[in-house]
């Protein structure tokens, strides 16, 4: 695999590029990768530049955490997209920002790309779900997550609250939005918000395997397993049936040479 030079972004994030993986690491460890709208924008710009070569993205927090979730100093500021002057603006335009935002994340839901959250320390806020929005969470075990949004009397809204349903059901999931609390990465394993659970020391060797299996997986399956298994929640059995047969002549006519 060819490697290209990591890149720093003022906005503090920094991406680098090992053939068909992509690493993206959130890189403001003195405030514990506490996020800003700029951080989110370049977040967006990553997704936009992506190469078509990318088979997976890692998502990594330097420091001691993983990310401590919104930056409040930003947020109360008076800059263009401080909770007040949100508040402010017309209700479309204030959704189309709050858009904007979530752009930063959603991508990381694309069928064409397997993403993998390396996460340590607080996952908070928005940081819990940027590791949502990933395919696979490896935790270590002095991880934490929170949907703490509720504590500032505001509601996750960057792409979690259907992810972290679908992890965890309805109730439990409406418990842990309502209540801010601590989930330790004990109870994330047990209720299925981690895909591994592993010593500080063996987070980056976890990862490493995770990705090679995931890269073993031929592209164009490991892409249609991915959508059949993201729209069966809202499907019945019969439209999961069609779905399969319909994504298994795809991958017979690619395999023959036929696409």
């Amino acid at each position: 695999m060819t490697t290209s030079a990591a890149s720093t972004f003022e906005a503090g994030v920094r991406y680098a590029q090992d053939g068909p993986v992509a690493s993206v690491t959130l890189s403001r460890p003195d405030v514990l990768n506490a996020q800003t709208p700029a951080m989110w924008a370049e977040l967006g710009n990553i997704s936009r530049k992506l190469p078509g070569d990318v088979r997976v993205v890692i998502v990594r927090g330097a420091g001691r955490a993983f990310s401590a979730g919104l930056d409040l100093s930003v947020a109360r500021g008076d800059g263009d997209s401080s909770l007040s002057q949100l508040a402010r603006l017309p209700e479309p335009e204030c959704a189309e920002r709050i858009a904007s935002f979530q752009d930063a994340f959603t991508w990381l839901r694309r069928p064409s790309l397997i993403t993998i959250a390396a996460v340590h320390g607080h996952a908070i806020g928005a940081g819990f779900q940027l590791a949502l929005n990933c395919d696979l969470r490896v935790l270590t075990d002095d991880a934490k997550f929170s949907m703490a949004e509720v504590t500032l009397g505001l509601v996750p809204d960057l792409g979690g609250t259907k992810r972290l349903t679908d992890l965890v059901g309805a109730s439990r999931a409406l418990e842990i939005c309502l209540t801010g609390r601590r989930v330790a990465a004990d109870e994330a394993e047990r209720i299925g918000l981690a895909t591994a659970v592993v010593a500080p020391g063996d987070l980056d060797a976890a990862v490493h395997d995770l990705t090679a299996a995931v890269l073993a997986a031929p592209a164009g399956a490991a892409a249609e397993i991915k959508a059949l298994l993201a729209g069966a929640a809202t499907r019945t059995y019969e439209q999961q049936d069609r779905a399969e047969r319909e994504a298994q002549t795809r991958r017979l006519r690619d395999l023959a040479g036929l696409e």
